[in-house]
């Protein structure tokens, strides 16, 4: 499955449980924060040219814990956020406004 495809079905499984409620809304705005942090994780990672493993590797992380965070499964802890910065060889700039987000992974000069 695609992330697109993963993350409607998450979003659809999310709403079933009434889709106006504030807890809902919140919900939703975490999976679209994880899924954008996983799809800029994956996007530098394939720009590098490098296998899970490899990141897991450079950011002391386990070659499952990235592909859950690829996943959009989780949102890592600051800490753990630099530590990714540092392995994908980047800087990390998150936007957050009114439930949109923007994440990116910026290469350093070489």
């Amino acid at each position: 499955m695609n992330h697109a495809r993963w993350k409607l079905a998450r979003e659809r499984r999310m709403s079933e449980g009434g889709a106006d409620a504030p807890e809902a809304e919140a919900m939703r705005s975490e999976i679209r924060l994880a899924f954008d942090l996983g799809q800029a994780v994956y996007d530098r990672r394939t720009e590098l040219g490098i296998s899970q493993s490899e990141l897991a590797e450079r950011a002391r992380m386990t070659q499952p814990q990235i592909s859950k965070l690829e996943l959009g499964g989780t949102v890592p802890t600051l800490p753990l956020l630099a530590r990714l910065a540092e392995a994908l060889d980047a800087s990390l700039n998150i936007a957050l406004d009114s439930g949109n987000s923007t994440v990116v992974f910026t290469a350093h000069a070489a």
